[in-house]
């Protein structure tokens, strides 16, 4: 019986787990993954959330990948440490790539840190925490991006030689998630109203060899297009050596397997190719994309290349630069070379300026540019099957089958004259096209 004037005692709130994501789409996944499993323990999770209270958990998955990646989780990570030390934040801990590649250093520089793991770390860290490791949430995830897109993670680490690369040293050997484990996850997501799958890895194309002794990404593929709700497959970061030309078939047998390939190839000299170790020259690329394109005439290919490698010539460049126009790619992007400790290139002497590294990135961007404008005038009158990814300012924003989320093509509706539904399909008629955005009106 309460006695008048007296309230009940109120049961003390459950922190807050705030989960901050640094770098790839790869983070995005595990942080999903990290947030699923913490809701299935109770705990009361946000992602990214600017308001945080003096109880509050803040966890931190960082990039370690190139220099403003690290600089980016280094800054991110004495932000909070500053806030805990003014009593705003309760725990601070570092998870992901930076954490797994230098985590000695970090712990001896940023003392208040609560904790530091690793990429592989997620059991332990929910066992710090107070919570389980929940089998049966396989495949749950708490989506950081709109419902009706997910990037869908098909292996872990990389067995590739490349010399200018860290991934394997913070992810490990090349790990394929079993077929069936992945059905189950795309059953889930679109359970719950995914429509598209971003298959996402260190390289896809090697799928299979560990699990199964041969290259399975044509049979995950066929499994993934039959689950039910899925309307759009994607693939990216397929490696260009011992291309499995089969799963270019399957891309022609279903329809809900996008035409759309993002194969990052780096550079295109024999010389360069050979001391990046990416066991491919310069012939056998150039003959590799065009199979490509006779398999699948409607493709859309997206590379990415490296400017400034150690001992690249302005012969190397200009050789690059007509790589590039005469291949027209359908999308494109450029990063500086970055001189990462214990990779092979790491021997070599990063003699290429910054400034000319820069200069040759902005001169193969202008160069995209105009094949990109040409190729965007060429859809005008044309109709596409759009996605509506949001609606922004006065604008709906999707995309086409040709364009992966975020970093390319958007076509742009008129919100003040049309209404479409976010996140879900319609057609459109392009009406004017610039060089990285289209714009249109959706037909009925």
């Amino acid at each position: 019986m309460r006695t008048k004037g007296l309230k009940p005692a109120e049961a003390k709130a459950q922190p807050k787990v705030n989960v901050i994501t640094l770098g790839c789409s790869k983070n995005i996944v595990d942080s999903e993954v990290l947030m699923g499993q913490l809701k299935g323990n109770s705990f009361n999770v946000v992602h990214e959330s600017e308001k945080v209270g003096k109880d509050d958990i803040v966890i931190i998955n960082t990039c370690g990948f190139i220099d403003n990646a690290k600089q980016e989780s280094i800054d991110t990570i004495l932000q909070y440490s500053e806030l805990k030390e003014k009593g705003k934040v309760g725990k601070v801990i570092v998870t992901g790539c930076l954490s797994e590649r230098y985590k000695p250093e970090l712990q001896a520089e940023i003392t208040n840190v609560d904790a530091f793991y690793g990429t592989n770390d997620l059991k332990q860290m929910l066992s710090n925490l107070g919570a389980d490791y929940k089998h049966e949430l396989i495949g749950e995830r708490l989506l950081t991006t709109p419902k009706h897109f997910a990037f869908f993670k098909i292996a872990e680490g990389c067995n590739r030689p490349c010399s200018f690369c860290a991934i394997p040293l913070m992810r490990g050997m090349h790990a394929s998630k079993p077929i069936d484990e992945l059905v189950k996850e795309a059953k889930v997501l679109a359970k719950n109203g995914t429509k598209e799958l971003v298959l996402i890895a260190q390289d896809l194309t090697y799928y299979g060899l560990d699990l199964y002794n041969e290259r399975k990404l044509a049979d995950l593929l066929r499994n993934l297009s039959d689950v039910n709700g899925i309307e759009w497959i994607r693939l990216q970061y397929a490696y260009p050596s011992q291309f499995p030309m089969d799963i270019l078939d399957v891309m022609n047998e279903r329809e809900n397997i996008c035409n759309y390939l993002d194969m990052p190839l780096q550079h295109i000299t024999d010389n360069m190719l050979k001391s990046m170790r990416r066991g491919i020259s310069k012939r056998r690329t150039v003959e590799l994309v065009d199979q490509i394109r006779q398999r699948v005439p409607d493709i859309a290919l997206r590379t990415t290349l490296i400017s400034g490698y150690p001992g690249e010539t302005q012969e190397d460049h200009d050789e690059l630069l007509a790589f590039v126009e005469q291949t027209r790619f359908d999308r494109l992007g450029v990063f500086t070379y970055s001189h990462e400790e214990k990779t092979h290139a790491y021997t070599l002497e990063d003699d290429v300026p910054e400034e000319v590294k820069q200069e040759r990135l902005e001169e193969i961007m202008d160069l995209q540019q105009g094949i990109s404008y040409e190729k965007n005038q060429e859809k005008l009158g044309k109709t596409y099957k759009v996605l509506i990814d949001k609606k922004e300012g006065d604008y709906f924003v999707g995309r086409t089958e040709y364009d992966s989320p975020e970093v390319d093509n958007e076509v742009l509706i008129d919100a003040r004259e049309h209404y479409v539904t976010v996140g879900d399909f319609c057609k459109v008629k392009i009406d004017r096209a610039e060089d990285f955005d289209l714009y249109g009106t959706p037909l009925k």
